[in-house]
């Protein structure tokens, strides 16, 4: 016989070849493959980023709050302390005045940078074509390449007695309002503010810059048509639809002001008194010259908690709604 596709003759007495079949894998390899499909491959790529997140961010995290409940000057023996150290957090008059300062700096440091992004990056977004704008968006981003304690001790210089703010203000007849602004109780914390409202102001301007290239133009043209100037414009168009780009800026900068330490620590060290003493510096104080690092680590767990407080409504109030 021939095959209807032209192949050799086939007798009775040839055998006839069978398809192969298929291997079927073997049980070692069949709970990898599983084991491959449940993520367990990826798992092995993230394993040393946890490793180490666990070991330098949650461990002591851990341990914080188990030193706030104890008596402890770091070397000899811990006594248990209870809620002590929480009591004393929120009853002695120098740390409750010491996070009050980190709530005024919050002033500074998130809502001038904020409301001064918006307004400068409004203008930016009409030269950010050509050169020019390339030039803006980098010396408005330079303070926050800018190393922290360079700009601190920048600042300390300028804000000094006979630092250049003061030069001008003699310069132009001002010479009474001329004072050492970092040394005097009543500008000492509002200089600090004004050094991080300097420092984060391009952040925050760079990413609202970022965030309004996004925005269709043609909401900018439907609200021309129907008359909207500039002012309305933003108010209707430019401002909801940067929603989650201010609650990144509004996040990122409240951290810093609560969580601020080396801009007070080259500029003011934390002085004159306490006005410009925040948690971070007090809790290295606490923690490293005073020996009472349960007081530290409570301070330290209250202004963890502090935090979240106030980011936390942050990111629910600008979270972009899920489709």
């Amino acid at each position: 016989m021939t095959s209807a596709f032209g192949s050799a003759p086939v007798g009775r007495g040839d055998p006839v070849s069978t398809p192969a079949r298929p291997t079927r894998p073997s049980a070692a390899r069949a709970p990898r493959k599983r084991w491959a499909r449940a993520g367990g491959t990826g798992w092995l790529f993230v394993l040393p980023a946890v490793v180490m997140y666990a070991a330098f961010v949650l461990r002591p995290l851990v341990l914080t709050i188990q030193y706030s409940f104890y008596n402890w000057n770091g070397i000899g023996v811990a006594r248990w302390a209870g809620l002590d150290n929480y009591l004393t957090v929120f009853t002695d008059s120098d740390l409750l005045k010491i996070i009050g300062n980190a709530l005024v700096l919050i002033v500074f440091f998130s809502f001038v940078p904020v409301a001064l992004g918006l307004l400068v990056a409004s203008l930016v977004r009409r030269i950010t074509t050509g050169a020019f704008g390339t030039v803006v968006r980098t010396v408005l981003f330079l303070p926050q390449v800018i190393p922290l304690v360079a700009a601190g001790i920048a600042w300390s210089w300028l804000l000094s007695s006979n630092g250049l703010i003061n030069q001008l203000l003699r310069a132009v007849g001002l010479g009474g309002v001329a004072r050492a602004w970092l040394g005097d109780f009543d500008t000492a914390l509002p200089a600090v503010g004004v050094i991080g409202a300097w420092v984060l102001l391009g952040l925050c301007t760079i990413l609202l810059v970022t965030g309004m290239s996004k925005i269709d133009p043609a909401l900018y043209e439907a609200a021309r048509l129907d008359g909207a100037g500039p002012i309305r414009e933003f108010f209707a168009v430019t401002l909801p639809s940067l929603r989650q780009e201010i609650g990144v800026c509004l996040t990122v900068t409240i951290i810093a002001a609560l969580a601020s330490f080396d801009i007070v620590y080259i500029s003011t060290s934390g002085g004159p008194g306490l006005q410009t003493t925040v948690p971070g510096l007090e809790i290295y104080r606490l923690a490293f010259s005073q020996r009472q690092v349960g007081l530290a680590s409570a301070l330290a767990v209250v202004l963890m908690l502090l935090v979240l407080l106030c980011v936390l409504p942050i990111q629910r109030l600008t979270r972009g709604d899920k489709s």
